[in-house]
């Protein structure tokens, strides 16, 4: 193929420049309840981002790869004219990174999912034709993003529920929290532990069966539970704490949890969508090193998933900031056992996603499981106008996404057609 080196390295510097947006959006929303809540300071909560999403994004993003890589353009249609799916992929990265780079600067919480796969539709409808869109994906795509707030918010309605039954309105919080935050801590690491290793360790090359991924994920849960445990033992009663808000000293309890949760959130969402940005890279790469042959599916090399990691952690740590303001500050006010409740709900969500290859929005999740929070304490406890412009964001995302796919394919089919 010519001009194969030169758009090698264009895969390389845009797949690069998406996950770096990836990073200062979505990795944002993941990290947002536990820096809202109190629970982590910023700087922790960006160490902990990148320790979590990098192993997530490594050990377990190839499944959710596939889905966005082979599963919206047909790609029987290109096989007479690959350079075209190799430029409309090229296009894609550089739209969706270029709206994330926009929505971040403003501080809005745009779906990294809908922006590549906007991008994708988008250029393979005017580039190529309206045949070439597999619309079925597309809907089964469409579906997952309704689905998965609803999803998320059912669950964390559910946890907060729980946490107001067990704890919060018991004559003894404190010390049922004491009791109760160990069997919440064991719940994380065993659901975390469970998918990852039934689905994400694939690609790895671990063979493992269903009944020893139980028992594995089980042992995790248990150790997890052990070192949470000891943690929050240690946290003593402060009677001058709770003299402002009744629940400061369970809240500190919860606090523990939410480191927990926190990495297992940074980490689900580095399986799911470090996706949105190597899945078009692995496309490019396959094409070019076949010499130009468009195959349905393609192995994925390590140096991807490498880029792909390295990118989410430069993006949350260079502009991260100001998307943690908005989810975790703006949308309803969040205490450390309310975060939890989002944190453990999305995780879930996001994690049984990235297992079953479905390429959910961790945004719409999470901001899901958020409004769930705020719904189990009455719709006035949510600031409705927050929620307003993240849902119109949401709306503009998939077009914009399209519309600039569509300028930057025609440009590079200017440049190398």
């Amino acid at each position: 193929m010519e001009y194969a080196i030169i758009l090698l390295i264009l895969a390389a510097v845009f797949g690069l420049f998406m996950a770096w947006g990836i990073g200062a959006n979505d990795v944002a929303n993941a990290m947002a309840t536990s820096v809202g809540s109190g629970a982590l300071n910023i700087r922790t909560a960006i160490i902990i981002a990148a320790i979590f999403e990098f192993t997530g994004a490594f050990l377990a993003g190839g499944q959710v790869t596939s889905t966005i890589r082979k599963g919206i353009v047909d790609a029987e249609l290109l096989s007479g004219t690959p350079e075209l799916l190799v430029f409309g992929m090229l296009a894609s990265l550089l739209a969706a990174g270029t709206w994330l780079l926009i929505a971040s600067h403003r501080g809005w919480p745009v779906s990294t999912t809908h922006s590549i796969v906007g991008a994708i539709v988008g250029f393979a409808m005017f580039g190529i034709g309206m045949d070439a869109v597999k619309w079925s994906k597309v809907g089964s795509i469409v579906a997952s993003w309704v689905v998965s707030p609803i999803l998320a918010g059912a669950i964390s309605f559910g946890l907060f529920m729980s946490v107001q039954k067990l704890v919060l309105g018991t004559d003894q919080p404190f010390e049922n929290a004491k009791r109760y935050v160990p069997g919440y801590i064991f719940l994380v690491g065993f659901i975390i532990a469970l998918v990852t290793l039934l689905k994400g360790l694939k690609h790895v090359g671990l063979e493992i069966n269903g009944f020893q991924s139980f028992l594995i994920a089980l042992g995790v849960g248990i150790i997890t539970m052990t070192i949470g445990a000891y943690f929050v033992r240690r946290v003593q009663i402060d009677p001058e704490a709770d003299k402002d808000f009744h629940f400061t000293n369970v809240e500190r309890v919860f606090a523990i949890l939410m480191i927990f949760t926190a990495c297992a959130m940074a980490f689900a969402h580095g399986s799911n969508d470090v996706a949105n940005a190597i899945g078009p890279v692995a496309a490019v790469v396959s094409i070019v090193n076949s010499g130009g042959e468009v195959a349905q599916k393609s192995s994925l090399p390590t140096w991807v998933l490498f880029l792909g990691a390295s990118g989410i952690v430069l993006g949350l740590a260079m502009l991260g900031r100001k998307v943690i303001a908005t989810v975790g500050k703006n949308i309803t006010e969040l205490t450390p056992s309310r975060g939890f409740c989002c944190e453990l709900s999305a995780a879930t969500t996001v994690v049984i996603a990235s297992g079953t290859g479905l390429p959910i929005s961790t945004t719409h999740t999470l901001v899901g499981a958020v409004l769930g929070v705020g719904m189990a304490r009455g719709i006035a406890a949510l600031d409705l106008a927050v929620v307003r412009n993240i849902f119109l964001s949401w709306m503009v995302t998939l077009p914009v996404g399209g519309l600039l796919s569509v300028v930057f394919f025609f440009l590079l089919k200017a440049i190398f057609g």
